[in-house]
Formats: C-alpha cells, structure tokens, sequence
C-alpha cells in the first residue's frame, strides 16, 4: 500500500507504465509519473542549479546609486552583511536556507541519480542520501530569498536608482531550475527504481 503525500489516501501499490501517470483517487495528486529520460533530466538541472549557484554567489547582485554614491553588493555580501554582534546566527541560516541546503540538495540528487542514470547499479549509502535530500526539500530556500528581494525592491526602488546585477538573474533562472527539476522528479519512481537496481 502507498499513502497519498496530500491527503493520506490509501492505494494499493503496482507498476506504472513509463509515460503513464498515477493519481490520488480522493484529491488527484500525482503519487507517480515515470518518464523514460526523468533522470538524465534531473541531473542535467541540479547541474546547472550548481553552476547558477555559482554564479549567484559571487557575481554582482544589485547595485544602489543615491545621492552620488554608488554601492554594489554580491550574494556572499548580503550573507556576511550580519556577521558581527548578536546577529551573527542569522549569517548562518541565511547561508544554509539560501546557499548550502540548496547545494547539498543538487549534489545528493546527482549522487544518487549519476550511476543509474548510465545503467549502473546505486552508489553506495544512495537511499540514505536521497532520503536526505528529500528532508532537506522544506528547508531549501532560495525561492523565499527572491520573493523578499522583490518585495524589498519595490519599496527601496523610491529611494533610490536600482541597477540589477547578473547575480540577481542567475537566482531567478536557479529558482526556475530548481522547480522543474521537482516537477520532473517522482519520488516513489526514484525509491522503486532504487530499490529495483539494487536488488538487481
């Protein structure tokens, strides 16, 4: 038996064809969707996930033009920008919702997926990674991160003049990636096929 992850529905477990799709009777979520090219998929997004991150970190992110001083920020400038006093804790969430929980999460997911993505048998420890990355799914917060940069743009934009930077586009294609990469992924397709190659 399988639960539905929206309502708790229960269904009996069977084989899904590839390219069929399997849906909670009740409220009509997806419980799976096997797509024959879903992995090579998935790992080609968490890579380029990785290389925006990349990207979103060190590049210039905005830049603030007001009454003739220009001041230009990267992402690493805005993580470090609570880095003294009591707010110094809030360095580190910042840069594990917005940075290292979205990055271990590519990384777990081309680590899991890489090897039978070429017809191998799972790496080592894989379910316990992927079990990993699927917890870490809540806590990864790059998209909450642009939607308060939007906001604070709105309000800072009668201030003064706004010049976006690459590294604020390079978030926006991350938070793009990251939510096809989610909506390419099945997660009870991904922990039958590990279970079938291991057995295998």
């Amino acid at each position: 038996m399988i639960a539905c992850p929206s309502c708790d529905a229960l269904h009996v477990e069977r084989d899904v064809p590839v390219g069929e799709t399997a849906r909670c009777v009740r409220c009509d979520t997806v419980l799976e969707a096997p797509r024959a090219t879903a992995m090579t998929r998935i790992i080609m997004l968490a890579l380029a996930a990785l290389i925006l991150m990349v990207a979103a970190i060190f590049f210039p992110f905005l830049e603030l033009e007001a009454a003739g001083r220009v001041q230009r920020a990267s992402l690493l400038d805005t993580v470090t920008a609570f880095s003294r006093g009591l707010t110094a804790p809030l360095t580190f969430a910042m840069a594990a919702l917005i940075v290292v929980l979205p990055s271990v999460r590519f990384i777990a997911l081309i680590y899991v997926l890489g090897p039978m993505a070429f017809g191998h048998r799972p790496a080592p420890h894989a379910e316990r990674v992927f079990r990993i990355a699927d917890h870490l799914r809540p806590w990864a917060m790059a998209e909450v991160f642009i939607v308060g940069v939007a906001v604070a743009l709105v309000k800072v934009a009668g201030l003064a003049h706004i010049f976006i930077g690459p590294a604020f586009w390079a978030f926006v294609a991350l938070v793009i990636v990251t939510v096809l990469k989610d909506n390419f992924m099945s997660r009870l397709t991904l922990w039958k096929t590990l279970e079938r190659r291991r057995a295998s």
